[in-house]
């Protein structure tokens, strides 16, 4: 059983926590795109506003596999899961705080922009995007922190 929920907790990792960083990441850029080229870029915010928000939906999995899987092998109470359980927390309230909201006002703006055929303010959509990036890149080495805790395992007797 616990190599069946450790495979669903790596899978659902690597799947769905994989592509929020991808397009979470591209998010900015994008969005500087669309707010100064008229909207041509609008429906490729929204698109990855879509893949950020409905892959948070399903990531909901990796910390419930997870922490079956650490029930499992008895490490719930280990230094290393505890650490790991807290930065992910971290980093979910992160994406559900900040990051979605801020996508989601910037394709707001954007759009707005676009339908009355003015061009948006550069420097706030700049800056919003930088704060964004900034965000992201926040999230994303929260999560490379995790999966190093999850590989190395202080104190493991498999560590190398």
């Amino acid at each position: 059983m616990t190599k069946l929920l450790l495979s669903i907790h790596v899978l659902a990792s690597i799947l769905v926590v994989g592509p929020i960083a991808v397009a979470a990441s591209m998010f900015p850029r994008y969005a500087r795109l669309a707010a100064g080229e008229e909207g041509r870029f609008v429906g490729a915010t929204a698109l990855l506003h879509r893949i950020c928000s409905g892959y948070a939906v399903v990531g909901v999995a990796v910390p419930v596999f997870g922490i079956a899987t650490g029930a499992q092998l008895g490490v719930l109470t280990d230094a290393w899961l505890i650490t790991s359980i807290v930065l992910t927390t971290i980093a979910a309230a992160l994406l559900a705080l900040a990051i979605l909201p801020g996508q989601q006002s910037m394709i707001e703006a954007a759009t707005a922009a676009d339908e009355t055929g003015a061009a948006g303010d550069g420097a706030d959509t700049k800056r919003a995007a930088a704060r964004l990036a900034g965000l992201t890149g926040v999230f994303n080495l929260l999560w490379a922190i995790v999966v190093v805790l999850m590989i190395v395992r202080p104190g493991s007797t498999t560590s190398a």
